[in-house]
């Protein structure tokens, strides 16, 4: 699914238009990016999942192409990690 055809399932379920849909869901992923370029930035969605920055360390690695090697920088990552009914409804079990 691309962000269009989510907008798109996003109007019809709510029963909204989709200028409002494409606007709504702006503004989620405007507010999710701006919370988590702050320090210490962290979205929970109970249920759903929580979406974090993690810290790469500096580390040496392999050209691939000339198997030489280089140094691969220091950089923070967007993580997400599925919260429990997420998890659930992707692998297909049922709750306990």
């Amino acid at each position: 699914m691309n962000k269009t055809e989510l907008i798109d399932e996003i109007a019809k379920d709510a029963g909204i238009t989709k200028v409002a849909a494409k606007a709504a869901l702006e503004s989620f992923i405007s507010n999710v990016t701006s919370t988590l370029k702050k320090k210490d930035g962290k979205v929970s969605l109970v249920g759903f999942g929580t979406f974090s920055v993690s810290e790469r360390a500096a580390r040496q690695g392999i050209n691939p192409a000339t198997k030489k090697p280089i140094k691969i920088a220091a950089k923070k990552v967007a993580k997400f990690k599925a919260g429990a009914d997420l998890a659930l409804a992707v692998s297909g079990e049922k709750k306990k």
